[in-house]
């Protein structure tokens, strides 16, 4: 028998009406997360231009948001669970809410690098918070189950409706209002999460280990620089050898940390749970795959077909248009289908979706396409959603900011390694199959944006590095579609014992 799980003084009296407006409420502020991390997918060209910044600033301008909180998820659920989660989040809205400010008048791509970065600590502080909440204020475990799935569709569809809302804003305003859209939002949100949110019941025995919180940043720091120098065609043995160190002994010494410590940043033991394990790939996977589709096919159609950015953003909204109901109804029927089925068959639909996509694209099918971004939707969602309830589900009350800093890490993780890899080889790809005419400008050799920009580019320049685009946009479409496929594999396996009507929760009924 399992113990029930603590419960937080004055959290289970929580009246019905004031669960669903706190449900409403933390789901707000990861929407504003969310929509942040894609929004600049339809943004990009245009950001590009009027920042005259150059691809590699363009990507760290995206990667710096996910980066920064990643590394600082894991400290910031810890904190949540010392000091209350009610706290974290409404501070994580107020720094939020004025790095958004500065966001939208930066001037520079390096002062908008900084701003995302800023984005990244208030996102990272509310964001354990808002499932931490859902987890100690919904007790029954049914009733959990269609919160936490709410909560996972207002994730994957606040990712797929980034780049719409990019596209609408830029429009009718300048690009500085796909930030200062937040501000608002922000302050609706502090006002009513004050009211709702349930009071704060801190752990003072957890502690925060700031030397651990600075390793996880430095390791994925290192990770990300080390993927982005293997993806580039002109990479350099010493930068991918020197990334490559820091990674590995930056992990190594981390999880040396971890073991020592009484009270862990991050308790490893908790990856011996099958369907913990398996919701955190998924999530990764999924993200990985989502971001990498959203990121390529917005980019594509507006740099190679035309496409305005609401075009494009409206185009890839089909995502959302598939996973909003997929999401839903995984929570419904998680306890009769099982994890199982829901995460391992989804990333498999998810993957032929793709595969959809790109024959679609390649063969100029237009519902084919459609239909394969709302297969891909479906997939996702229902992997996404459960993957969510997989992981709070099976961790103690007590270190549910934990286990949701955890969750937040495999989704900004998912969505970085992606741009890092994905947006860099977009460019390695293009570069190394591009044909330009002897008299084509050289800037053209370096990427389709510049191509479309270059002074003296002709129409056999254009025909040339879109051609050369496409062949960007394969790779990286199959690269997605695989990786799926096997996560749908690995995670099949890992769930076998997850299957129709087993429990998916160790902690949730107390049983």
């Amino acid at each position: 028998m399992t113990m029930s799980p603590p419960r937080s003084a004055g959290t289970s009296q929580l009246s019905t009406g004031r669960r669903w407006t706190l449900l409403v409420t933390v789901g707000t502020g990861l929407l504003l997360i969310t929509l942040d991390n894609s929004i600049l997918y339809t943004a990009l060209p245009t950001l590009t231009r009027e920042l005259d910044a150059s691809w590699s600033e363009s990507l760290w301008i995206i990667n710096a948001y996910p980066l920064v909180m990643t590394g600082l998820l894991l400290g910031s659920g810890t904190l949540g669970d010392r000091f209350g989660h009610r706290r974290m989040f409404v501070a994580g809205l107020v720094v939020f809410g004025l790095a958004s400010f500065l966001a939208a008048t930066a001037p520079t791509p390096e002062v908008l690098i900084a701003a995302r970065g800023l984005l990244a600590v208030g996102a990272a502080a509310m964001m354990p918070a808002t499932l931490a909440l859902i987890r100690v204020a919904f007790v029954n475990e049914r009733e959990r189950n269609i919160a936490i799935s709410v909560w996972g569709s207002l994730s994957v569809v606040g990712g797929a409706l980034g780049p719409i809302v990019g596209g609408v804003l830029l429009e009718h305003f300048a690009w500085g209002s796909i930030f200062l859209i937040n501000v608002p939002v922000v302050l609706l949100a502090v006002i009513v999460g004050l009211a709702v949110a349930p009071e704060d019941d801190p752990h003072p025995a957890t502690r925060w280990d700031f030397v651990s919180s600075v390793q996880a940043l430095v390791t994925l720091v290192g990770l990300v620089v080390l993927i982005k120098e293997v993806a580039r065609a002109d990479r350099s043995g010493t930068v991918v050898l020197g990334a490559a160190a820091v990674t590995v002994v930056g992990w190594w010494v981390f999880v040396r940390r971890q073991r020592r410590l009484p009270f862990p940043l991050l308790d490893l033991s908790i990856f011996r749970n099958a369907a913990f394990s398996s919701g955190v790939l998924a999530a990764a996977i999924a993200m990985f795959a989502m971001g990498g589709l959203q990121l390529a096919t917005t980019q594509r159609f507006q740099l190679v077909a035309g496409f305005t950015p609401l075009e494009s953003g409206l185009l890839v909204a089909a995502i959302a248009l598939g996973s909003l109901p997929s999401s839903l109804l995984a929570g419904a029927f998680l306890h009769v289908v099982g994890l199982r089925v829901l995460i391992g068959g989804g990333l498999a639909v998810g993957a032929a979706g793709v595969a959809g996509t790109l024959y679609g694209v390649q063969h100029g099918t237009e519902w084919l396409l459609l239909a394969g971004l709302l297969v891909t939707g479906l997939g996702l969602g229902a992997a996404m959603s459960v993957a969510s309830t997989a992981i709070i589900g099976n961790v103690p009350a007590r270190r549910a900011g934990m286990a949701s800093s955890v969750e937040e890490v495999s989704y900004e993780f998912g969505s970085l390694a992606a741009v890092a890899l994905l947006g860099s080889l977009l460019t390695t790809i293009y570069t190394a199959t591009v044909r330009l005419p002897v008299d084509a400008p050289v800037e053209a050799s370096r990427s389709m944006s510049d191509a479309l920009t270059a002074p003296g580019t002709g129409p056999e320049v254009l025909a040339a590095a879109g051609q050369a685009f496409g062949n960007s946009y394969f790779v990286v479409m199959v690269v997605c579609a695989a990786v799926l496929a096997v996560g749908a594999i690995v995670t099949t396996v890992l769930l076998h014992a997850y299957g129709p009507g087993s429990a998916s929760s160790a902690y949730g009924s107390g049983h």
